[in-house]
């Protein structure tokens, strides 16, 4: 009986807020949560950019951890009051466009939807160097993670699977998700144990020096801090967490397929960032500690692999295994939110072949064709891999470094994206809340709201900032991070194919009537 009225109360919900059920309502609170952590991720993350934290901030970077954790928490209480009110599809889009207006939420949705999608290319091209090291232990192949072909076809059969596993149901989705959980929780304190038990070579102290990163003769990578740790280093290896902690956002992609999402979303939102924020703290900490005394430098060259070398060969295969699965199972999570995305926009006609995108199928109650858009594009981003200029290009004062693929420079848009459309989500609250709105749904933050809110929107401008700042090419942030002008330059670049297109098409005048139209129509825009 409670599920019936569980039933009854998310469909009445969802026809209030202009929509019927189309998509198969199959989510516990442990799969949302599951789909949201494994976009988070800690192991892809941390397997990812660990070199670079460390060479950027030192062993000290492990205290932007918490204070990254801490902000984007807030960040997720105020989506929380978002999906509670507005659990539908599409998530950040559909919170600009209630609280501000359908052409406000149509650009949240091209921006974040394209990031996603951006996202979905560089997470699989991420799980590369693991697949082709694991096949030439196992089977005594010869294959080179650097070769171009190579990362085509890897990342290629990555998409594929994970589309095949977005295409069959949300439960089967969710499956995997739960595998990823499984795998992280794995993957991160299993480390850890694994290497205390090996025995660390550093003391808690350790996590407390610089280890002279700070100074350009002494730094691994040798960029120029300048000499300063907290005013110059400790920006760019903040970065390090700044673009792994993000992705708890796709609960709410996925709330119509969730069973009483008003309350379930919200606390899979916080419980992921929450436990990834335990999980990626706990995985460096047991690094930083297991470090060689041979030094950074020989880490920032030889990558995570040096560190658990010191483990049992088989255990080095398991936890090889661990990261393969969970590069997989996050690539899958993010083509799951971004098909979703690309379906609520369609279901509102805001996308060219709308008709076609919105449609759901049959028997497994998934939105195919906007998975299908969701595998396209990426093996789009996936050609950029194929740009790689052999001399550095300099146009104007944009300059390209040599020998840097242009699927590495998505990376920074894909987490730029994720960042501006954050940023113009919180935005979007703020102005809603300026207008009169107050969060009536299953969870609200009662009068911390506002104040919420504000502290959540300035972190993430901050942090926009921080990503995109155009620096010189001998700085840390360029070298490391955004090239100088280029993530900058692709990020505009993307919002003014948006805008062109908002513009002649104004695919906002198509959209559903919403409820805020019907009850608070001075909250909507032009």
């Amino acid at each position: 009986m409670a599920m019936l009225d569980t039933d009854a109360r998310d469909h009445e919900r969802l026809r209030a807020l202009g929509y019927k059920q189309e998509l198969s309502r199959v989510l516990s609170l442990f799969d949302n949560f599951s789909v949201a952590f494994s976009y988070l991720s800690p192991v892809v993350g941390i397997y990812s950019i660990f070199v670079i934290g460390l060479g950027a901030g030192g062993p000290r970077y492990i205290w932007t951890i918490p204070l990254v954790v801490l902000f984007m928490t807030l960040v997720a209480l105020v989506f929380g009051e978002l999906a509670s009110e507005y659990p539908l599809s599409g998530a950040l889009y559909q919170y600009g466009k209630y609280n501000v207006g359908p052409r406000y939420g149509w650009f949240v949705g091209w921006i974040y939807g394209f990031a996603l999608l951006a996202t979905v290319a560089s997470v699989d091209s991420g799980i590369v160097s693991y697949v082709t090291s694991l096949s030439n232990i196992w089977f005594k192949t010869n294959l080179n993670p650097a070769n171009h072909v190579t990362i085509f076809c890897v990342v290629a059969v990555v998409i594929v699977l994970s589309a095949i596993m977005n295409s069959v149901g949300a439960k089967i989705l969710g499956h995997v998700a739960r595998f990823g959980v499984y795998v992280e929780t794995v993957g991160t304190f299993g480390v850890f144990i694994a290497l205390a038990i090996k025995g660390f070579h550093h003391n808690l102290g350790y996590l407390f020096t610089t280890q002279g990163v700070q100074f350009q003769k002494t730094n691994p990578f040798a960029v120029n801090f300048g000499g300063h740790w907290l005013t110059g280093a400790a920006l760019v290896a903040i970065l390090a967490n700044v673009y792994i902690f993000y992705g708890f956002e796709s609960a709410g992609d996925i709330a119509e397929e969730t069973v009483d999402a008003g309350r379930q979303v919200p606390r899979a939102m916080r419980n992921a960032i929450l436990y990834g924020g335990v999980a990626s703290f706990v995985l460096v900490l047991g690094l930083l500690l297991a470090i060689p005394h041979t030094g950074i430098s020989s880490i920032v060259t030889g990558g995570i692999p040096l560190i658990l070398a010191s483990l049992p060969s088989w255990l080095q295969d398991f936890f090889l295994v661990m990261v393969i699965i969970a590069f997989f199972s996050c690539g899958t999570a993010v083509m799951g939110a971004g098909s979703r995305v690309t379906f609520a926009l369609a279901r509102d006609g805001a996308v060219p072949g709308a008709n076609v995108l919105r449609r759901v199928t049959a028997t497994h109650k998934t939105p195919r064709n906007a998975i299908i858009v969701a595998t396209v594009v990426p093996f789009l981003f996936l050609l950029l891999v194929l740009i790689n200029p052999a001399k550095p290009v300099h146009v104007l004062w944009f300059y390209y470094p040599a020998n840097v693929n242009a699927l590495f420079a998505l990376v920074s848009f894909a987490t730029s994206g994720i960042y501006l459309s954050f940023f113009l989500t919180v935005l979007g609250s703020f102005i809603a809340k300026r207008r009169g709105w107050r969060p009536s749904g299953s969870f609200t933050l009662g009068a911390w709201s506002t104040p919420v809110t504000v502290a959540g929107g300035l972190y993430l401008l901050v942090m926009l900032a921080d990503i995109v700042w155009p620096s010189s090419l001998s700085s840390g942030r360029a070298v490391l991070f955004n090239y100088g002008w280029i993530t900058l330059l692709v990020m505009a670049v993307i919002v003014l194919i948006g805008a062109l297109y908002e513009a002649l098409a104004r695919p906002d005048r198509r959209t559903t009537p919403t409820e805020s139209d019907r009850l608070n129509p001075s909250s909507v825009g032009d």
